[in-house]
């Protein structure tokens, strides 16, 4: 068979190879992908930001947002990196690859994506884009790339190659296309993420619980946990492998974990992580979170997954600040160096922050010298420039955050304790106060115990000018109070007096820190404000239960038989469900002959209450007769009254009626709740009767 004609343009720097083109696009979506065409075509990237903000959807944000390429940041790469980006989509991660490898190559099945990434990375000259089908494509591929990134992809595998077990082939695919050495990066959802428990949509079928039911219906999509991830590699006879949690989730990704550095009590606080539609909060995330990490389970229940098929990576854990203005846009990552140290470092991620690091490392010396003597460590820092690339590099600390053995106090109710580390904060911070350096950031979680050294591990926030203690500890104590609803039963005002602090200040104090962070987000709006602004609401069930609970409770029909010696709850109890409608009810009850007086109590709130008909034993009760039924309510005439209160309640007079052993009292009732104020004026407006 003769070799297909070579189909290839060029837009930009990017070839579109063309010669897989089918001819058509299998999947699109619609409007949207000639939207995201003409922004590309017609704005820069640095643009994208001021768009998003102004268009507030969905799509746009998910498409061009450029916090889509921390899932691939972080990972090590040179210009001798050979990199095969399969589904690249409309390219929100080819240019963070093209940037840091020497050659990227793309396979995409759709050409209106492929143009999408062509027109917004046009000016990367080491990108070539496959249209067409990866089956198609695959076999022309070469086979020594060093890594194969799977973004969002892996799920598709039934899509993609089809057959009994899609997932093992596609990966057996892809590993044949590896050099001595490379590795395979998946980027998945897990089937079993807290968050999908806590009610969030299943990310591709966006129906509720489908991964954790097992995908009962063939979506020709499915996500995975981590064993059944484990078993596809097995099947592929992969044995090297590690995986890494990133946080919130890999769309977003804001911090990245692994088994070598999880995460610790207290971190996992931001869960409103979804953007595409409504969602349910049937629990506390963060609260579940935290019992994860208690038992050791946190892994099974992480939003996502990376799984590094292939020789175990440096780094352990990555912390991203770039949802800030570019002049303080940095990754924080732990890793371990070819000497096996351990050690933090702080990396610029613009041109503009490059200042930012050099300033970190000027703060360390600055503050050493404010806090010699002081007993407050600060952490070890060294700066290394290298061609073009700046990082700060600090020593790893061991030991227990501030903030966590001040909730360990709380949690015990022992305040004692909890104000003895507050005062002992309060000293070190304040040790040499009039010295022109101050660290505005000295929050409680920055601030590294072990024994009786204290260490400030985070100094990012330091400004050559002097802060006054109360004002730090304030900022510490109101930020700590932020991140979590059950320290609130911390006193604030106690910690205000104990730190001389008035009421005015305080509020010049929370206004301080509405500035600081415009200071350092700029203009950009941050991922929970887009969240806020997108619109997408959020429903919490737990509400309506009770709103119903209370509303059905409120409705239920109660009786007391007072035999002679009162009313008592004993004797008492609730009719069963007799409602002829909405709000009419329609009982019989039997009677003993020693009940001298019995009453009903229609309803557990304000309401107006029309008796339509009550008989005893057949016979007609006189209900003219005041003395026979007396209320806790208003009497409006021809049988209706009011009750402004919780707790209406109609005294039958059963004694004064001939009884017989067993009686049967019929009633028949229309219940009306109202709320207590309008029953109130209606009670009022009745006149009084003669």
């Amino acid at each position: 068979m003769a070799a297909l004609e070579k189909k290839v343009e060029k837009i930009g720097k990017i070839n579109l190879d063309l010669t897989k083109y089918p001819g058509q696009d299998f999947y699109c979506d619609g409007a949207v992908e000639d939207e995201l065409l003409e922004i590309v075509q017609k704005y820069s990237k640095v643009e994208y930001s001021r768009i998003i903000e102004e268009r507030a959807d969905w799509p746009t944000l998910y498409h061009l947002s450029s916090l889509r390429e921390n899932i691939v940041d972080w990972i090590p790469m040179d210009e001798n990196t050979k990199v095969l980006e399969v589904g690249s989509g409309c390219g929100a991660i080819t240019g963070a690859l093209s940037r840091k490898a020497g050659e990227v190559t793309c396979v995409e099945l759709s050409k209106k994506r492929s143009i999408i990434n062509a027109y917004r990375n046009s000016e990367c000259e080491n990108v070539t884009i496959h249209v067409g089908n990866f089956k198609d494509v695959e076999p022309d591929l070469p086979r020594d790339y060093d890594y194969i990134c799977l973004i969002g992809v892996f799920e598709y595998g039934q899509s993609y190659i089809g057959g009994e077990k899609p997932y093992e082939e596609f990966l057996r695919i892809l590993m044949g296309h590896l050099a001595l050495g490379g590795r395979i990066v998946i980027a998945i959802e897990n089937k079993y993420g807290m968050k999908y428990f806590a009610g969030c949509r299943e990310d591709h079928l966006g129906t509720y619980f489908s991964g954790i039911e097992n995908y009962q219906n063939d979506s020709g999509v499915r996500t995975f946990s981590r064993k059944g991830l484990e078993k596809i590699f097995a099947a592929c006879k992969v044995d090297k492998y590690s995986f890494y949690y990133p946080y919130p989730d890999y769309k977003f990704m804001t911090t990245l974990y692994s088994d070598a550095y999880l995460p610790g009590k207290g971190e996992l606080s931001k869960n409103l992580c979804n953007y595409d539609r409504d969602r349910m909060v049937l629990f506390d995330e963060k609260n579940a979170f935290d019992g994860t990490i208690e038992e050791g389970v946190f892994p099974l229940f992480a939003n996502s997954y990376i799984a590094v098929l292939g020789e175990k990576l440096d780094v352990k854990y990555v912390k991203y600040s770039n949802d800030r203005a570019p002049e303080y846009q940095i990754r924080t990552e732990i890793c371990r160096d070819v000497n096996g140290r351990i050690d933090v470092r702080k990396h610029p991620l613009s041109q503009e922050a490059k200042e930012h690091i050099r300033a970190v490392a000027v703060a360390h010396d600055n503050l050493r010298q404010r806090y010699e003597g002081s007993g407050l460590f600060v952490n070890k820092c060294e700066l290394y420039e290298r061609k073009d690339k700046v990082w700060a590099s600090f020593e790893f600390v061991s030991g227990v955050p501030l903030s966590e053995l001040m909730d360990r106090c709380l949690e015990k109710n022992d305040l004692d304790g909890f104000h003895k580390l507050f005062k002992e904060y309060v000293e070190k911070i304040g040790y040499n106060e009039q010295y022109p350096v101050s660290d505005f950031d000295m929050v409680f979680s920055n601030i590294m115990v072990k024994g009786d050294k204290w260490t400030v591990i985070d100094y990012e926030w330091t400004f050559g000018k002097e802060v006054s203690a109360k004002e730090l500890a304030f900022r510490a104590v109101y930020c700590y109070l932020l991140e979590n609803e059950k320290r609130n039963k911390l006193n604030l005002d106690l910690i205000l007096k104990e730190l001389n602090i008035t009421e005015e200040e305080a509020q010049n104090y929370r206004e301080q820190e509405m500035d600081f962070q415009k200071f350092v987000t700029g203009k950009r709006l941050s991922l929970g404000e887009m969240r806020n602004k997108i619109g997408h609401q959020v429903l919490e069930p737990m509400k309506w239960v009770e709103k119903y609970q209370a509303a059905d409770s409120a409705s239920r029909v109660q009786i007391y038989e007072d035999c002679g010696k009162g009313y008592s709850e004993e004797n008492s109890y609730f009719i069963p469900e007799a409602y002829q409608g909405e709000n009419l009810i329609e009982t019989e009850v039997a009677v003993s002959g020693n009940v001298a007086v019995l009453r009903f109590d229609p309803a557990m709130c304000s309401c107006i209450v029309k008796i339509r008909e009550m008989l005893w034993n057949g016979t007609p009760v006189p209900m003219q007769n005041r003395k026979m039924i007396v209320t806790n309510g208003k009497a409006a005439g021809n049988g209706t009254y009011i009750f402004p209160t919780t707790d209406p309640n109609i005294n039958i007079k059963v004694g004064d009626l001939e009884r017989r052993g067993e009686n049967i009292l019929f009633v028949q009732m229309e219940i009306n709740p109202v709320p207590v104020e309008m029953a109130q004026d209606l009670a009022n407006s009745v006149k009084k009767l003669i």
